[in-house]
């Protein structure tokens, strides 16, 4: 058999396969509409019917990975799934993301990541924005910043919480790749647009190579490339999405500090998430202000053997001195290790608050 002979069986066969893949997710999108269907008709009057469930998709994401034999890797085959489900969902009901912006940021790139090109994603321009976009009903979910593996918190998003009923659904790590890029590629660099975090992010890599260049802070990186593709003389540090979107030359590639740069962003909403399997839970407390304050806090996760995975502090809105502390750690609210573990701590704190049990980045 010729070269051409077996190329030409082996299309063939992709051909068939391809064929019985695209029946297959078809019969996969009427059960999403048949899954529509029976929510709506079992719904109590009045009723708010919830189609988008964080902790299934979760649960299906797992299973993907876990059962996949290759050649793809467990993430490739897991993004492939996640593309299949939003496009699914949006059969049930199409949702409206909010999302700190403007276009082209990482933030967008993190709900994209999490809900799928399907959803209808809606900048803004802050992160207040962002949270009365949810509460007011004109997004379902909304995603924002929290914290950096290089910089640490996003301490605008943590004091959100202070004054806001909604609740944490999910989270999306994303690793952050930073591009010096410019609309000239022949300029001399005078100033250097980015967010006041990617500055940070990239502090070595400017003080070694631009020492002398003016470092502007602006809201975000897309901004920052915006306003450097009309400036002469200009530079920007963003991602490669905000470089296509600005048309924008990249002159330097991953110029971060850190090659394991990662930012955590959280997804937020009105939904309260079940049970996953694999879940966070997090709470902000604050404490009376006594001695062993945050021993008292601290000793009953201890005690009940449940690991912490972050504890920061924050100004309390109460009270000069006083702290409010925000706590994440493994497992759901509702899991009988844990849900005596906070009926003990509300009896002792002077302010406790569940912002929510989600299940732990897939992707």
């Amino acid at each position: 058999m010729s070269e051409a002979q077996e190329l030409e069986q082996l299309r063939n066969s992709i051909d068939s396969i391809d064929r019985q893949i695209q029946e297959l997710i078809n019969q996969r999108a009427r059960c999403a509409q048949q899954v529509a269907e029976v929510k709506q008709k079992y719904a109590q009057p009045g009723e708010v019917v919830v189609f988008y469930r964080p902790e299934r998709e979760a649960q299906v994401l797992r299973n993907v990975m876990a059962r996949n034999e290759g050649p793809l890797t467990n993430e490739g085959m897991a993004r492939l799934f996640r593309e299949i489900m939003s496009q699914c969902l949006a059969l049930e009901e199409p949702l409206n993301v909010a999302f700190l912006g403007p276009e082209g940021t990482f933030t967008q790139q993190a709900a994209v990541k999490h809900f799928g090109h399907a959803v209808h994603c809606h900048s803004q321009v802050s992160i207040a924005d962002v949270f009365r976009e949810v509460e007011s009903g004109a997004a379902n979910f909304g995603v924002v910043p929290i914290e950096n593996s290089t910089e640490g918190v996003v301490t605008h998003t943590l004091d959100s919480f202070f004054d806001s009923g909604l609740r944490i659904c999910g989270e999306v790590s994303l690793r952050i790749h930073h591009h010096l890029m410019v609309k000239d590629k022949d300029a001399t660099v005078e100033r250097i647009f980015s967010h006041a975090q990617s500055l940070g992010q990239c502090r070595r890599w400017l003080d070694k190579h631009y020492p002398n260049v003016e470092r502007v802070a602006v809201s975000s990186n897309a901004e920052a490339a915006r306003r450097a593709s009309l400036e002469p003389g200009a530079a920007a540090i963003a991602g490669e999405v905000a470089a296509d979107l600005y048309e924008m030359h990249i002159l330097n590639t991953n110029i971060e500090d850190r090659p394991d740069n990662t930012t955590r962003f959280l997804i937020i909403g009105k939904l309260e998430t079940l049970p996953s399997g694999d879940d966070k839970t997090s709470i902000m407390v604050s404490s009376r202000n006594q001695p062993g304050a945050l021993y008292q806090v601290l000793e009953p996760f201890h005690k009940a053997g449940v690991s912490l995975t972050r504890i920061e502090t924050r100004p309390a809105r109460t009270g000069t001195w006083n702290y409010a502390f925000f706590i994440d750690f493994e497992g759901h609210a509702a899991d009988a290790v844990i849900a005596p573990v906070l009926q003990g701590l509300q009896d002792q704190v002077a302010d406790y608050k569940l912002l929510g049990s989600y299940p732990k980045a897939v992707l």
